[in-house]
């Protein structure tokens, strides 16, 4: 089973504990969060985003190599420098990020990058808001994900919403290009707004026809919507948590690729009880990730998932 992540990867310069304006530099970005996580499942996963030929770039692209996920765009770019993400974290571990990306690599991924896509090799592609805040990354991405869904794959879109990069409305608008292809949807409490409110969910699903809503509600768990049934999945305990960069990417990620071990690579595959079983192995996968600074290197293995279930 395959999954391609499309969108951005950047650097992640998050706070170093105990030392005031002092970050260390980690790789990141959500798509390629959800494609590392996914490897680091058992599934074969490749990235199809640019990066800047700087000491930045060069960072991310070993890290791909280092996690065996497969990089559709091997040349880095010297149009742009990497993108870079300042994070914030206040007292709970919850993080707000700042970005330098005026405009970053990530938003250079063009029509002519998505047309060399071997679409057929994919069981899955996955991609996030973020993407959809610039051009020519909009419509590179937006043509990437419409390949898909006529070719018959699964489609998973996370709204993942950021103010500092662009406003609600623009957001919503371009989203609204996306939410007639996704089959798996995945939306924070804070982007419950993109939908309506939790109250019109079950309305927006079947306007849009996506299969699956998944509800990620932090300490509290997932829920899930499905056929017009909706599951509560509580989340794993943690005893503190460190850092939450990530963690959504690192539930999607590995709810992801639960779905696919299970088999499933169609809508008509989808049950309940396999949702509920991908559930509570993202939310272990989210549980752990939080536990450890930084957002790729946070991410979890299959192996130390499956030890905590």
């Amino acid at each position: 089973m395959k999954i391609l992540c499309v969108g951005e990867m950047l650097i992640d310069f998050t706070p170093v504990s105990g030392m005031q304006r002092t970050y260390t530099a980690n790789p990141g970005g959500a798509p390629a969060n959800v494609a590392i996580s996914a490897a680091r499942n058992g599934i074969e996963a490749g990235f199809l985003g640019k990066m800047g030929n700087d000491d930045f770039g060069k960072l991310l692209m070993k890290t791909l190599e280092n996690d065996n996920v497969k990089a559709l765009i091997p040349n880095l770019t010297d149009e742009a420098t990497t993108t870079l993400a300042f994070v914030t974290l206040d007292e709970s571990g919850d993080r707000s990020f700042t970005f330098a990306r005026k405009p970053g690599a990530d938003l250079l991924l063009n029509e002519e990058d998505a047309d060399k896509v071997n679409i057929d090799e994919w069981d899955l592609v996955h991609a996030g808001s973020v993407s959809q805040s610039g051009a020519p990354s909009k419509d590179a991405v937006l043509k990437v994900l419409k390949k898909a869904k006529k070719a018959g794959k699964l489609v998973s879109f996370d709204i993942n919403y950021r103010d500092k990069i662009w406003s609600f409305e623009d957001c919503k608008r371009e989203s609204e290009k996306i939410y007639p292809l996704a089959d798996l949807m995945k939306i924070s409490e804070e982007e419950l707004p993109f939908v309506g409110g939790e109250e019109n969910i079950e309305a927006f699903m079947k306007e849009n026809k996506v299969t699956v809503l998944v509800l990620t509600m932090g300490g509290s768990g997932a829920r899930i919507y499905f056929e017009g049934k909706k599951e509560d999945i509580p989340s794993m305990k943690v005893e503190k948590v460190v850092d939450t960069t990530g963690a959504g990417d690192a539930f999607w990620g590995g709810f992801l690729s639960s779905l696919l071990s299970q088999g499933i690579k169609k809508p008509e595959d989808i049950t309940m009880e396999k949702l509920s079983k991908a559930a509570k192995y993202g939310t272990v996968s989210g549980g752990l990730c939080v536990q450890r600074p930084g957002g790729i290197p946070a991410l979890p293995t299959k192996k130390e998932i499956e030890e905590k279930l």
